[in-house]
């Protein structure tokens, strides 16, 4: 025989209600089974992604910076090589030489046709064209022409001078302001005598800038130590 809890109110149609010590028969058990979801184990996508961001991130260089280091090593060796070509001759020393020549040529056409004094002061790796004022009485540079500013060689070569047959010690002298030159161009058109030689590191190659027996400036060919009979 079933109690009232058990078996309701009959007049007024009340559901049966559970015993003390089975209460919420239904409700627990499917909680019993019931897994939490996984958001709430590892947390919101959001959150997993902010999580994956602040991780550590490992010092030193990359892969694509080591390569770019290692390129830029390689283009610089590449253009040094080049420099001197295959065939013997180097680029650089050829075109200093005919710089040089060509600017000569330009200071005396200038001389004559402003008949003032020109000349050259060469450093071991520079030189510059200045010249003379008569209302100062001093040798100063040219700043009214860019042509003849100073100018420097390339990393690696060298001016040799001969003024008269006797070699040149081209150092900077001790004042600054001496801008007197070695190598002189006369109003008149005339030249000091002399011999100037472009030479790379070594000796390997040369370029020589001297005025022939009618006065013309002349540039001999290139001379390559390495090749037989000395011309490149």
């Amino acid at each position: 025989m079933r109690s009232l809890s058990d078996s309701g109110c009959a007049c007024c149609g009340r559901p049966p209600t559970a015993s003390s010590g089975d209460r919420f028969p239904y409700i627990v058990p499917a909680m019993r089974g019931k897994r939490s979801p996984k958001s709430a184990r590892w947390g919101s996508p959001s959150r997993r992604r902010s999580q994956v961001r602040q991780a550590p991130t490992a010092s030193g260089f990359t892969l694509i910076e080591i390569l770019v280091v290692v390129v830029i090593i390689g283009v610089l060796s590449a253009g040094l090589l080049l420099s001197i070509s295959l065939t013997g001759r180097d680029r650089d020393l050829e075109k200093e030489g005919d710089r040089f020549f060509a600017l000569l040529n330009y200071a005396r056409e200038q001389a004559e046709l402003q008949t003032r004094e020109y000349g050259v002061i060469l450093q071991d790796d520079s030189y510059e064209f200045v010249s003379y004022d008569v209302h100062r009485g001093i040798w100063r540079s040219i700043f009214e022409d860019d042509t003849l500013r100073l100018r420097h060689l390339p990393y690696g070569l060298n001016f040799k001078l001969v003024i008269d047959t006797r070699p040149v010690v081209l150092k900077k002298p001790a004042d600054a302001k001496d801008k007197t030159p070695q190598l002189m161009i006369f109003s008149s058109g005339d030249l000091t005598q002399f011999k100037v030689t472009i030479e790379r590191d070594g000796g390997e190659h040369s370029l020589t800038i001297v005025p022939d027996d009618k006065g013309n400036i002349v540039e001999q060919p290139m001379v390559d130590t390495t090749v037989k009979g000395g011309k490149a």
